[in-house]
């Protein structure tokens, strides 16, 4: 099989996606849930055009300049599926996700589901994430293993295939974008506002 790196990757991977779909197209849907992170700031500045124009077409495009970003910022783990947003998680200023922390979390998400989505249980879970060291990392792999998970692998190069990066963030970041919060309880109101919206 072509390493996990490789662009040939993606036709097995995708194939292999394929046939679970194919074996119960009805409830593939219902059967999968997803999770990410994204950083939340207190201030996340909007992009800007630094674009004039005097009609010549020899001008070059317009140069976009960012402001950095100032150091409040916290990451937000969202579990999500098909129906709702079931779990989000804020990690304390300065913490990243490793596999001790991420696997703590998807205990908290298997009760949860427990709780509010029996009815995934009943064929199984069919979870998707990315590549990211902390969710492929051995530990992970035995836990989603032990809980039942059934884990699709996420092909490099296939932005269509991580639903939060290609769904879910680009709505909040723009929400969020250019409004100052004095404190990490006003941007998670702010977002949580937001993903109730979407």
């Amino acid at each position: 099989m072509p390493e996990r790196g490789s662009k040939t990757s993606t036709v097995p991977v995708a194939s292999a996606t394929f046939a679970i779909f194919g074996r119960d197209p009805n409830d593939f849907l219902s059967r999968l849930m997803t999770a990410d992170e994204t950083w939340l700031y207190h201030y996340d500045p909007e992009t800007n055009n630094n674009q004039w124009s005097d009609g010549m077409a020899a001008h070059p495009a317009p140069k976009k300049f960012r402001v950095q970003k100032p150091a409040g910022k916290f990451l937000a783990s969202i579990f999500w599926d098909q129906d709702s947003f079931l779990f989000i998680d804020y990690l304390p200023k300065g913490q990243t996700i490793n596999s001790e922390c991420y696997s703590s979390l998807l205990v908290q998400m298997n009760d949860i589901l427990k709780e509010s989505r029996r009815g995934k249980f009943t064929k199984g879970v069919l979870f998707l994430h990315d590549n990211a060291s902390a969710h492929r990392a051995l530990e992970i792999q035995k836990k989603m293993a032990y809980m039942g998970f059934q884990c699709l692998d996420q092909t490099p190069y296939s932005p269509d295939r991580a639903p939060s990066d290609y769904h879910l963030f680009p709505g909040l970041k723009e929400q969020l974008k250019g409004r100052h919060f004095s404190s990490d309880a006003e941007v998670i109101y702010a977002a949580e506002t937001c993903l109730g919206g979407q």
